[in-house]
């Protein structure tokens, strides 16, 4: 697979995993500026890995990860954040003891100047959380938890956005908001790499998609191609 020039984030050819054992075997894939790509796959795909190994979570062996045409392969997460790019894991992604306000001022500890500024924009975006500034994420529902995470990545102001699989364990009001939001931050201009497994509507929102199987690329396409495919709607989207 040819990466294509300007490409915003890319992954090419590549092998990694935990402990000495690749579970990512030739991975190779590619965000384009202003895009909203989407990865499904089985259980054990590699999914969530591909997106760790981009941001410096999970050790490349061999191949490299791009970022606006940088060679960032095994850079640390600090070193990506201050870069341009944001991630919001799917489990322990908010301080849980402190508040909404204070998890959002967490995400501007890099570049604090202008933070008001971010904050007031992240509020515009998630009205939820400005009625609830004041109140601990640890006693916030799942979805608002998801909310004040991917607010807090955002005040870091990326330009690349990683999302591991943003709308687990949310109710079905939940799962809509998400996607919403998700692509309101699109809008703003904010690439977007997002694992997820409620794979129809991800990829209903999605520019383009990669489905993988045991850790390596089985298809690659539009969103909307992807959900017409006969053979990914019976193996990997229920039918």
């Amino acid at each position: 697979m040819t990466i294509p020039a300007g490409s915003l984030l890319a992954l090419d050819n590549v092998y990694g995993g935990y402990g000495g054992v690749d579970i990512l075997r030739g991975v190779t894939m590619t965000v384009q500026p202003g895009e909203i790509v989407v990865i499904i796959g089985p259980n054990g795909a590699g999914k969530s890995t591909s997106m760790k190994a981009a941001f410096g979570l999970v050790n490349v062996r061999e191949g490299r990860v791009a970022f606006e045409g940088r060679d960032i392969t095994n850079w640390r997460a600090d070193r990506l954040v201050k870069l341009g790019m944001g991630f919001v894991p799917q489990e322990h992604n908010v301080f849980p003891s402190l508040t909404v306000q204070e998890n959002l001022e967490m995400g501007a500890y890099l570049n604090p100047k202008g933070m008001r500024a971010r904050m007031d924009k992240i509020f515009g975006i998630f009205p939820r959380l400005a009625e609830r500034r004041r109140q601990a994420a640890g006693l916030m529902s799942g979805g608002e938890r998801q909310m004040v995470a991917m607010g807090r990545a955002l005040m870091a102001e990326p330009r690349m956005l990683l999302l591991d699989e943003p709308t687990a364990g949310l109710s079905p009001l939940f799962i809509e908001q998400t996607f919403e939001r998700v692509v309101e931050i699109n809008k703003l201009g904010i690439g977007i790499l997002m694992v997820e497994q409620n794979a129809k509507q991800a990829l209903a929102i999605a520019h383009r998609g990669y489905v993988l199987a045991m850790g390596e690329n089985r298809f690659e396409d539009t969103g909307p191609n992807l959900l017409a495919n006969r053979e990914v709607a019976e193996l990997f989207l229920g039918g």
